[in-house]
């Protein structure tokens, strides 16, 4: 229902390439800040263009707070402008995109973004607490207190755009233009989880972490697709991203920031466990808990079966689809 639900509105294949490219360019645009300030950068000779490439050299250009806010904004302007060209080119309304369900549930949303905050909050701790070597408490009132107000306001915004983009702009369109379910669920996983191969993690770890960035993806769509909405994604990426930001860092991870505990072992390249445990042990936990509180049946179908077309009551998509016969 949630795929098939795209039936009612506008669904060229051409808008949705059109939609993708509206949300690059509202990234683009987002992202000048960032880099006006690199350039402030090189015109007061502070800044080494032969490192330019270099992720982990440009964030350490400026304070980890305004890093962190230069680094989610263009998330920011690609969520605007997904959703504005969603509105725009199909006439797609963000309840439509959210879910299949009349109204957002927020319900869910809470109830995924509560219990992962607390679990995986409490895995940190543990993993603290049995390898205390391997971490220095570094809290930092004054530089904690805005780093709250980053994450607050910024990181779901960021969380918010990626499953916005995969798990639902383009889940709904590929899986509408290719009749069926698993298509979109592999190609959004794999593209999700190639598009992190930028990140420090993956220089530091090798690139067999690619498993952990595409098993999330696979997990996060699979929840969508079997709750028929984006809700139980958005609070787990959300709460995912936002407690790890303000717990633990490394100076070699993404989110550089003042969290409240700093994690300076070397890690291994080949430490499958951490690769291993979430992707085949935590997400599937997660998904029974979850089928169990929602009730999910019919998993082959949810997953694998084609995509029903829904009955058009759009008289604006009607006469669309007139001209076109």
């Amino acid at each position: 229902m949630y795929i098939s639900q795209v039936s009612t509105i506008l669904n060229d294949w051409w808008r949705y390439i059109l939609g993708v490219i509206i949300a690059v360019i509202g990234v683009a645009i987002f992202s000048a800040p960032h880099a006006i300030a690199v350039g402030f950068k090189q015109f007061k000779g502070e800044f080494d263009m032969s490192r330019a490439d270099d992720l982990n050299y440009l964030m350490t250009l400026f304070d980890s707070n305004l890093n962190l806010v230069l680094m989610l904004l263009p998330f920011v302007g690609g969520l605007i402008f997904l959703i504005l060209g969603a509105r725009l080119l199909h006439g797609q309304k963000l309840n439509h995109l959210t879910t299949a369900r009349p109204k957002i549930d927020w319900s869910r949303f809470w109830f995924a973004f509560i219990f992962w905050g607390i679990v995986s909050s409490a895995l940190i701790f543990i993993e603290i607490f049995m390898a205390p070597d391997d971490y220095v408490f570094n809290f930092q009132p004054k530089r904690f207190a805005v780093l709250v107000v980053v994450v607050l306001l910024l990181v779901p915004l960021q969380t918010s755009f990626e499953e916005y983009m995969f798990r639902g702009y383009l889940m709904q369109g590929i899986g509408f233009l290719v009749k069926n379910k698993w298509v979109p669920l592999i190609v959004t996983s794999a593209v999700f989880g190639l598009l992190h191969i930028a990140n420090p993690e993956v220089e530091k770890l090798g690139n067999f972490i690619m498993v952990y960035y595409i098993g999330t993806g696979l997990f996060l769509g699979i929840i969508t697709l079997m709750d028929d909405g984006l809700e139980l994604a958005l609070g787990f990426h959300a709460a995912n991203n936002m407690f790890t930001a303000l717990l633990v860092t490394a100076d070699w991870t993404a989110f550089q920031t003042y969290s409240v505990y700093r994690d300076v072992s070397d890690p291994d390249p080949m430490g499958l466990l951490e690769i291993f445990i979430p992707v085949f042990i935590v997400f599937p936990i997660l998904l029974f808990i979850f089928s169990k509180k929602y009730n999910w049946t019919n998993w082959r179908d949810k997953l694998f079966g084609k995509v029903e077309v829904a009955k058009n009551n759009n008289p604006e998509v009607t006469d669309q689809y007139d001209s076109n016969i």
